[in-house]
């Protein structure tokens, strides 16, 4: 056993994210590029480090290649400890057997053996899903204060949209009386965040637990947490007041994106007091040509604009051809923009070409997205109409 860590952090990092359609294809959710220099998991890690936690298990399961490369020894982020830093936590055949993760509590039950090393008194367990800025060290804080067993982040969402989360009922304390899994009539708008800490053996009790049980899912919110409370164990709430989105969907990844424009920008990644650091690749300064017009717009190194860009944000080593037209869209790495080409209300993902005189969406259907999955082709003259989702040669 490792010398004692007051709080390591358990990062879920291995889901599919299907919703995301062409996007995912190829690789994990937490591994999609996000605001042109980012990919989703710069979120959590930063958040990690910037709150003083230097040991991450970052568990993965679907697609692992690019995001296992991506986070690499986590330099990056200076998590390349000697002592802690970030482990990649695959799923493993041991002597006893065993098998793919089965939901979020057997994930990180499947790597107590990593945990207990460290001999944490508390456990911090994220999501790599979620694009936000938090102070986990605050939160670990009302943690201990209250002496929780669990403490819950959560957060206040539009009563209309209450449905579509964990909603979280509690005291005038923060102390949580009752969970309601998507309700049709929430008694609250208090939604969970899927940000939990635990008494570290408290979690060890509960996740052995719920291994032995023959009806569960394997699953936190939907198992452990209920299982916790309706034995009187003490959970509360954090509630969190900053900006959060859950970007799993095609809709809420573009908004996310685009909450990074304008003068005031809903989504502040210019914060020198909270730095979301990344991997980022080796690439020379982009560069405007003398008859481009760009507008509102994030162009990061190595693209090269000849044409028009309004309203959008380009990743690494995008090209944009004279005459070419790009609004209100999310362009990811490599892609080129041939002369003649309309791109309006997409996301374009890595190493696409969009040939000559092609139209992608449509400006005035700002509801439905356009997405064009990676490594396709868009020929010349096609059309692609809004919300189509493509993920191939067309």
């Amino acid at each position: 056993m490792l010398a004692k860590k007051k709080c390591i952090a358990m990062l879920l990092a291995g889901g599919q994210g299907s919703r995301l359609y062409a996007l995912t294809n190829k690789i994990a959710k937490p591994a999609v590029p996000f605001g042109g220099k980012y990919r989703i998991i710069d979120f959590p890690l930063s958040n990690c480090v910037n709150s003083g936690i230097d040991t991450v298990g970052v568990l993965t399961q679907y697609q692992p290649l690019i995001l296992n490369e991506y986070i690499g020894n986590g330099q990056p982020w200076d998590l390349d400890r000697n002592y802690g830093g970030v482990h990649i936590l695959s799923p493993y055949q041991a002597k006893e057997g065993r098998e793919w993760y089965k939901g979020t509590a057997n994930a990180i039950y499947q790597n107590l053996y990593f945990i207990k090393r460290y001999n944490p008194e508390h456990v911090l367990i994220l999501s790599g899903d979620h694009i936000y800025k938090m102070n986990y060290d605050e939160m670990l804080r009302t943690h201990v204060d209250a002496n929780a067993d669990c403490t819950i982040a959560t957060i206040r969402v539009p009563f209309e949209e209450a449905s579509r989360f964990g909603i979280i009922n509690a005291k005038s304390n923060g102390e949580i009386y009752e969970f309601e899994e998507k309700p049709k009539n929430p008694k609250s708008n208090l939604a969970s965040m899927g940000i939990y800490i635990f008494k570290a053996e408290k979690l060890y009790k509960y996740l052995e637990e719920d291994e032995k049980l023959e009806n569960t899912k394997n699953d936190f919110g939907g198992d452990v947490l209920p299982r916790m409370l309706s034995l009187g164990e003490k959970m509360m709430t954090y509630e969190f007041e900053g900006y959060w989105k859950d970007v799993g969907t095609i809709s809420s990844l573009y908004d996310a994106n685009m909450d990074l424009l304008g003068d005031s920008p809903n989504l502040d990644i210019d914060d020198k007091m909270w730095v979301i650091r990344s991997r980022n690749a080796i690439a020379p300064p982009h560069y405007i040509g003398k008859n481009a017009r760009v507008v509102n717009s994030g162009i990061i190194a190595g693209c090269e604009i000849e044409g028009t860009v309004e309203n959008s944000v380009f990743s690494h080593n995008v090209i944009v051809e004279e005459g070419a037209v790009v609004k209100n869209s999310v362009i990811f790495s490599g892609t080129t923009i041939k002369k003649g080409s309309v791109v309006e209300n997409s996301i374009i993902d890595e190493n696409v070409t969009i040939g000559e005189n092609a139209k992608v969406g449509k400006l005035n259907d700002e509801k439905l997205i356009s997405v064009i999955g990676r490594d396709v082709v868009v020929s010349k003259g096609a059309v692609v109409n809004a919300g189509d989702i493509i993920d191939k040669n067309v």
